[in-house]
């Protein structure tokens, strides 16, 4: 990465510290200038009006001079300020600054380069890993949810047997909406990505069978309330992803009640509620992973306690489209 970077010393570079300098003797003379305009007006050497326009050349004449020698950091400001997901690593190249360039100015070049090329290596590494880590894990994952549905399909199966094959299958699909979680996490380029307009309670209803099959094995009941009804422009894999979240945190909180998904006007709450027993105040793994899906999309995420027996999540979506 050091081949073809400039030398701080020689070729015409000036050496560290030259910058401030610089600007010390810019900033120096304009002081040296005024002095003299204002000791030419106290000795009437020359009018008021002449002494002011002279004040205003010097100022203009320095400002100038010192915008001339931050013109290099102002480039560099800008190509930062530029930066999206990928750096221009080309325009951070210290070899394309002015041969007269200082060394401080080089070594500020210089420094941002290597941070540029590290970040592109990041994200390198990024999207190898999520491309493999997506196919390794969501494989082995397939082939066990496959075998339990066989065994669960066998007539010869124990109560025991029945048993166990029912949590395997909870298990496996508890697992495949955290590796989905994990995953769209992981990617940091995937905000835009699989975005199209749905609508909310459409998505909802396809996904209850999943959501309650997830649940199966709880003594919690889930149900559907529309009151409202609004579409997104997003991807309704995150979306339901979210939604799964909350609902897995909806279920730890209480062994048993409703767990109530309300579609509202520019909103979804999911709210767990129990009858007798007061709800248990635990939030898990899920709630972390729903405020950080929730943050890197801009869907704000509010947490309510309704008379100490019901907790409620709502997820609220600033642009709604009409259904």
């Amino acid at each position: 990465m050091d081949s073809g970077l400039p030398r701080e010393q020689g070729e015409g570079r000036k050496p560290a510290g030259a910058f401030h300098r610089r600007l010390a003797l810019i900033f120096g003379l304009q002081l040296l200038g005024v002095v003299v305009c204002v000791m030419l007006g106290l000795f009437d050497v020359a009018p008021p009006a002449a002494v002011l326009v002279l004040i205003v050349v010097v100022s203009a004449l320095a400002w100038l001079a010192a915008r001339r020698a931050w013109r290099p950091v102002g480039r560099l400001a800008r190509v930062v300020d530029a930066w999206d997901e990928q750096p221009d690593l080309d325009a951070l190249e210290p070899g394309r600054l002015s041969s007269r360039a200082d060394a401080d100015v080089v070594s500020l070049a210089r420094g941002l380069h290597g941070f540029a090329s590290r970040i592109a290596g990041y994200n390198l590494r990024e999207r190898n890993f999520t491309r493999d880590a997506s196919h390794e894990l969501r494989s082995p994952l397939t082939v066990i949810k496959m075998s339990a549905d066989m065994l669960s399909d066998e007539s010869e199966l124990s109560k025991f047997g029945v048993r166990s094959v029912k949590r395997i299958q909870r298990a496996t699909r508890e697992m495949e909406a955290l590796i989905e979680a994990l995953l769209i996490l992981a990617r940091e380029s995937d905000v835009g990505a699989g975005e199209e307009e749905f609508v909310v309670n459409d998505v909802l209803q396809r996904g209850m069978d999943d959501l309650r099959q997830m649940l199966e094995g709880r003594s919690v009941d889930l149900k559907l309330e529309e009151p409202a009804r609004f579409a997104l422009h997003a991807s309704p894999r995150v979306f339901m992803v979210l939604c799964w979240q909350l609902i897995r945190n909806a279920s730890q909180q209480a062994d048993h009640g409703t767990i109530v998904i309300t579609v509202l006007p520019g909103a979804v709450a999911v709210s767990n509620r129990v009858d007798a027993a007061p709800v248990i105040d635990r939030h898990g793994f899920e709630l972390a992973i729903a405020q950080r899906i929730s943050e890197r999309f801009h869907w704000p995420l509010e947490l309510q306690t309704r008379d100490g027996t019901e907790h409620v999540a709502s997820i609220r979506f600033p642009e709604t489209l009409p259904a």
